[in-house]
């Protein structure tokens, strides 16, 4: 199986050199059944938590920035009640994204800290 995977991605590597004219016919899809224990798990579900203000003042211009992603989530919550949920699963994915924006936000915070940043 890695020799087919290798020789793919040599193929794909190589039409990438060539210009990039090769690549949309060098595709291949290799497929393999998982491993039994993999079917054998229940499936999970991971519900992700609305968005904190959690950064101090510190970092100020992040603090704001995380407040403006809360407000946003609650303006998109809102506006989903207001039209019973039925948004197309556009504001679903705004929430999904402002989420991660505020993760990312957090995670700048903690670059500057560590680095000993203001």
């Amino acid at each position: 199986m890695r020799t087919k995977i290798a020789f793919a991605a040599l193929t794909l590597c190589a039409a990438a050199t060539l210009g990039g004219s090769m690549i949309s016919q060098a595709q291949q899809v290799i497929y393999e059944p998982a491993p039994a224990p993999v079917y054998a798990q229940s499936p999970t579900v991971v519900y992700m938590q609305a968005p904190v203000v959690n950064i101090g003042n510190r970092h100020g211009n992040l603090r704001n920035a995380q407040g403006n992603i809360v407000q946003a989530y609650q303006h998109i919550e809102r506006a989903q009640a207001a039209n019973d949920g039925q948004l197309g699963g556009h504001a679903q994915r705004a929430k999904e994204l402002l989420i991660q924006a505020d993760i990312e936000l957090r995670l700048a915070a903690n670059v500057a800290n560590t680095e000993g940043r203001y």
